[in-house]
This record gives C-alpha cells, sequence and structure tokens, in this order.
C-alpha cells in the first residue's frame, strides 16, 4: 500500500505509483437531465407550430380580436332628449266668460276688462249661477271642456295664481269660464303673467330612439 492511499481504502482505490482514482458522476443522472431538456423543447415547438397554424386560419388576428370588432359594430337602442313645440292657444284665442260669485258689486266687469287688455277675448260677464254663487271660497274656479284641462284653462291660469281648475261636459274647448271667489283680490300681475306664458309655451323634452355603439 502506498503512503498516499487513505486509510481504509484499498482495491481500486488504492493508490500506487502515480496513478490516483478519478470519481466520475453517475451516468443515469445526466441522461435523466438531458430527457428534461428534450422534452422542454419539444412542447415549445409543439406550441409555436399550434400558433403558427391559428394565424394561417384566421388571416393573422386571434378569435377574441374579431369577436371584439363585431360586438363594437352592433347597435343598441337608447333614449335621448328630443324637443316637441307645445301647441297651446293664444290669448286672443280664447273666449272668457267672468262670473262674479261674491257680493262685491263690479268685480266682474273689472276682471273681464282687464282680462280684454291682456289679451283674451271676452263673452259673457255677470253673476255666477246658483250652483257656484257665494260658494267658491279661493281665488277663483277655471271651469272648461275636457279638452281644455291641456289648452285654453293652463293658459287663463297665468292669470290668476291659486285659482282651481274643473272641467264640465261643454265641447267647446276655447271657451272657458272664471267665476270669481270669495278670496280673490286681483289677477296676477302682468309682468308675471307674461312670465308664465313663456314659461308654458316652451318646448317639452319628450324621450326619442336612437342608436349607441356597444363597448366590449
Amino acid at each position: 500500500m502506498s503512503m498516499l492511499t487513505p486509510p481504509g481504502m484499498g482495491g481500486q482505490y488504492r493508490i500506487t505509483g502515480d496513478k490516483y482514482p478519478r470519481m466520475r458522476r453517475p451516468k443515469g443522472r445526466r441522461r435523466l437531465v438531458l430527457l428534461v431538456i428534450a422534452s422542454v423543447a419539444a412542447l415549445g415547438l409543439i406550441g409555436w407550430g399550434t400558433l403558427q397554424l391559428v394565424h394561417v386560419f384566421t388571416g393573422g388576428k386571434s378569435a377574441s380580436a374579431g369577436a371584439k370588432a363585431d360586438c363594437v359594430t352592433k347597435a343598441s337602442p337608447t333614449p335621448t332628449t328630443a324637443t316637441v313645440a307645445k301647441t297651446l292657444p293664444k290669448p286672443g284665442g280664447i273666449t272668457v266668460n267672468v262670473l262674479n260669485a261674491t257680493p262685491r258689486s263690479g268685480l266682474a266687469k273689472e276682471t273681464a276688462d282687464e282680462l280684454k287688455k291682456r289679451g283674451f277675448r271676452i263673452g259673457d260677464v255677470g253673476n255666477a249661477t246658483a250652483a257656484y254663487d257665494k260658494k267658491v271660497d279661493g281665488p277663483g274656479i277655471l271651469l272648461g271642456a275636457k279638452d281644455a284641462a291641456t289648452t285654453a284653462l293652463p293658459v287663463l291660469n297665468t292669470q290668476l295664481s291659486g285659482a282651481q281648475t274643473k272641467t264640465d261636459g261643454r265641447k267647446k274647448a276655447t271657451e272657458v269660464d272664471l267665476i270669481i271667489g270669495t278670496g280673490f283680490k286681483s289677477l296676477t300681475q302682468k309682468k308675471d303673467a307674461d312670465k308664465a306664458l313663456a314659461v308654458l309655451a316652451e318646448p317639452a323634452p319628450t324621450p326619442s330612439p336612437t342608436t349607441k355603439k356597444q363597448s366590449c
């Protein structure tokens, strides 16, 4: 045994002369590493080939991009606001019967004269019928046909704030009654009545359909 031989080692590891044992890794571990590298490379090639096939059959665009383009071009109805002019009669197209339901004399004529100055046509002027005489507590009652509820009566209502609006069975929508009640003091100031008329005549907003692109 050589002096370079460690204690306990012999056989093929025995050192004699100028020869030394070579420690080699097991061949099985090297083969396993090579097999893993080859598998990863194969999977990469398969994925790259699949991607190329997708590009060929879709013309270079992904399926998700095509679906998004289709979705953007679709339209759906959404409400917007348009304006529609109101068809209200002018004061000159409305005939007003001024009737006094209070004990104060001359009130119907004074009121009728003022309404005439403001452009209204005046019909009958006198005392109220028994159904309303001394029975109207507020400023007054505006009475007209059912069709006048959205036409002549709102226009006349701008001249007497606080008046009650009623409808009856008459046919003519352009002829209405102003029945003066015991709470009446005077007609609305002309400047305020003119402002109310201007607001009443403003176009009303109404929803109308339109189209809007969807976002995906």
